[in-house]
């Protein structure tokens, strides 16, 4: 690969993580080799695990051994992710420590079937943080509505969490002021080191022109059709505006002088679906300090061979906020939108958990057989 990896970071401050994780990257070295890159951390989710498990090999053996006991198959399925989650930490550690904490992490999601219940996403993402027990450890806790509270409680508590699947920028400020006001409570123990909690709050990219476009071209006037393809970008710097305004000020300032870390934008769903659009619009045009792309690996490749390393993020801000204006009066409504991206992304990440336990199963009523 090329030095735009490393430049990435060195140069213009954001962090290139990887959005894929699976056995044989493990064991075959290639994730040292990632890293080595310029990649600086990753991210996982149950499609990514549905993939990797029923996509080789590399799983049988372990899933042979646990399965013969004839337990329940999620509890073999959290056996076999967190095996690879320890493995991904072992090697992003080296980050996690030159960057004194501040980058090197790994994420792993909560079972998505709890995205609407509160209660039971507090409960599975502190059992995570224990279960797994690593330093660089980001638990991914979806952006719902009935998300906020756990996030809160979980910063109150020092653990680093990954805010994912998050559409819409009102939905962004709850999730800013949870992160802040969980620092203000743990920061009430004069002892806490606010320095060791981290967070990224995750908004998925090329949905947004997905869904958005299709709406444009619905309705097909000129005024529709020229604001295609502009949209996701748009939310990108207007979020970006809204984190650097919000990381600023008194408030901020008295968690900073305890050592707290800002809670980064990460630009997720970063692969550019249109192929009319180039393969690298999404980092292009999102790089700034103190923020995270995940990277799937064509467009990690695809940014290493011709993407361009320049500070974009909080450029063109007045003509994103003309973008964002101009959506309703073209009958795009982007609070449904958001609505709909994120019941679509709950239900995928449902669907892709679900259909690896149920594969899960009869390959265990195999082994039985």
């Amino acid at each position: 690969m090329s030095d735009r990896l490393q430049d990435l970071f060195v140069q213009q401050g954001q962090s290139p993580w990887l959005d894929n994780l699976k056995r044989d990257y493990i064991t075959s070295g290639k994730l040292v080799e990632v890293r080595d890159s310029g990649v600086r951390g990753l991210t996982s989710n149950p499609s990514i695990f549905q993939k990797a498990i029923q996509g080789s090999a590399d799983y049988d053996e372990q899933f042979n051994e646990i399965a013969a006991d004839g337990g329940s198959i999620v509890d073999d399925y959290w056996s076999l992710v967190i095996r690879d989650i320890h493995g991904a930490c072992d090697v992003f550690s080296k980050v996690y420590d030159q960057s004194n904490g501040t980058d090197g992490f790994v994420s792993v999601e909560v079972a998505p079937s709890l995205a609407h219940d509160g209660p039971g996403t507090e409960a599975a993402a502190r059992e995570l943080h224990e279960r797994i027990q690593r330093r660089n450890l980001m638990v991914k806790i979806p952006g719902t509505a009935e998300g906020i509270a756990p996030i809160e409680q979980m910063i109150a508590e020092g653990r680093s969490i990954n805010v994912t699947l998050i559409f819409s920028l009102p939905r962004y400020a709850e999730v800013i002021d949870a992160y802040l006001t969980g620092l203000e409570r743990f920061a009430k123990d004069p002892d806490a080191d606010l320095s060791q909690v981290a967070s990224v709050a995750s908004f998925f990219i090329s949905r947004v022109d997905v869904e958005v476009d299709k709406r444009l071209e619905a309705n097909g006037s000129d005024a529709a059709l020229a604001l295609r393809g502009q949209a996701a970008v748009a939310q990108g710097k207007l979020a970006y505006k809204l984190f650097a305004e919000r990381f600023s000020g008194p408030r901020w300032e008295a968690l900073a002088a305890r050592g707290a870390h800002v809670q980064r934008p990460l630009w997720a769903s970063t692969g550019a679906k249109n192929p009319a659009y180039s393969d690298v619009l999404y980092v292009d045009e999102l790089i700034g300090p103190d923020t995270v792309n995940t990277l799937p690996e064509p467009t990690l490749e695809a940014f290493a061979d011709h993407g361009t390393v320049a500070r974009r993020v909080d450029a063109d801000v007045d003509e994103s906020a003309a973008v964002w204006a101009a959506l309703p009066s073209v009958g795009v409504d982007m609070d449904d939108v958001a609505d709909q991206l994120e019941r679509e992304g709950v239900a995928s990440f449902i669907g892709a958990f679900d259909e690896l336990i149920e594969a899960l199963e009869d390959k265990a009523a195999e082994l039985r057989s």
